[in-house]
Order: C-alpha cells, then sequence, then structure tokens
C-alpha cells in the first residue's frame, strides 16, 4: 500500500522562520518575498502598493498614528529585512536607526518613609506645612490624621493612639508641622469598618443577618 505521509506532510510555525511583524501574518511575508522576485520595476512598484494596502486592511490600527501610511511603507522595509528596491512615496527607514533601544526616561523617585502610609501621604504634608497657621491648616491636619490613623489599623491590623500619629506627621514632615495641642482625633467605635479591617465588617454583616432571622421567628 503506497504511503502518503510524505504528501500530507504538516509544516508547524515552530519549524518556519519566525516573522518580522507577525502582526500582519505569514501570508504578508510570502507577498513581500514574492515582490523581491518580480524584475520589472514598475510591476515590482505596483504589486508593493498592492501589499501595502492589504497590510493596512490587517493592521487596521496603524490609523491611529500620525502618517500612517508612511508607518505602513516602513513595516514593508522591515518585512523585506530592509532588502527592497521600490520606488516609496516616502524615504525608505534605516535599520541602523529602527534596531536602537529606546532612550530611558529618568524618573527619580524617593524611597517611601513609611510603608503602610504610602507616598501620597508625603505630598500630602508637603502641601499642608507650605499653608499658613490657621483654621484650615488644622482641619486639614486632622483630616491627614484620621487617613493615617485608618492606613495604620489597616496595615497593622492593631488599633493606635492619636499621640503615635500626631508624632509620625511631625516627623515625616521634618518638623514644617506641628500638631495644635487642642487637636484630638474621635475615638474609633465599632461603626468603623476599618477598625479591625475585613473581620469586623464581616462580623457585622453577621449581625444583622442574626437579627433578621430573630425578627422572623
Amino acid at each position: 500500500m503506497e504511503n502518503n505521509t510524505d504528501k500530507f506532510s504538516v509544516e508547524y510555525n515552530t519549524q518556519r522562520r519566525s516573522l518580522k511583524l507577525p502582526e500582519y501574518g505569514r501570508n504578508v511575508q510570502k507577498m513581500v518575498n514574492y515582490l523581491k522576485t518580480i524584475e520589472d520595476r514598475d510591476k515590482r512598484n505596483e504589486q508593493a502598493q498592492a501589499v501595502v494596502k492589504v497590510m493596512e486592511v490587517l493592521n487596521p490600527q496603524v490609523h491611529l498614528q500620525e502618517n500612517y501610511i508612511q508607518k505602513l511603507w516602513d513595516h514593508l522595509y522591515i518585512i523585506a529585512d530592509f532588502d527592497l528596491d521600490v520606488d516609496s512615496p516616502y524615504p525608505a527607514p534605516n535599520k541602523e536607526q529602527l534596531s536602537l533601544p529606546p532612550v530611558a526616561v529618568p524618573i527619580r523617585k524617593k524611597p517611601v518613609k513609611v510603608a503602610h502610609y504610602g507616598r501620597n501621604i508625603e505630598s500630602i504634608i508637603d502641601l499642608i506645612a507650605g499653608l499658613e497657621d490657621g483654621e484650615e491648616k488644622t482641619a486639614l491636619i486632622r483630616s491627614l490624621a484620621l487617613y493615617m490613623r485608618q492606613q495604620y489599623i489597616i496595615w497593622n491590623k492593631d488599633t493606635v493612639s492619636e499621640d503615635i500619629i500626631f508624632r509620625d506627621i511631625e516627623k515625616l514632615s521634618e518638623g514644617r508641622i506641628r500638631v495644635p495641642e487642642e487637636l484630638h482625633l474621635s475615638k474609633i467605635t465599632q461603626d468603623n469598618g476599618y477598625g479591625r479591617g475585613v473581620n469586623s465588617m464581616r462580623l457585622k454583616n453577621g449581625n444583622k443577618r442574626n437579627m433578621k432571622k430573630n425578627m422572623r421567628k
């Protein structure tokens, strides 16, 4: 019996050469390879324009870029490995220039002083420190202290005195903020959801369900 295995052998992508721009697929790669074999220059230019049209259809996201037509012609050269002699309406891209890695953007980041407060707290402290003393500044310090206490409890799963919070504010501000002596925080009650984290919310919800059950009896 004749063995037809060779006739219908499957060719896997892992056995093929990798694509220059996978978003256009292997058929476009074959079209570009065919372009290189066309000896007649006019026909080669005509077919190159047709391939660019196909690329535009296959990659509609390119329309979001400025000068997208030029981008498509650049992609055509990239797929051809920059070995394509056609009359492009744009200058042919430079292989060395396109292969350069992007310039790294320097980012200046100071380490977070206290992890459970986060970086934004430091920005808020800088803002408050620049205000003149008065009722508005005192109100902002109190709001800041309440928020910091909430973050402290969520992180450490434990209560914390207002003295510790006030001391942290003055420490993080490097002495630029002095908490008024008459300022005090409201006490934490069972109604504060953050007082004991998620478990307190579950306990509260459980109590509500029990009350509903008792009312039905």
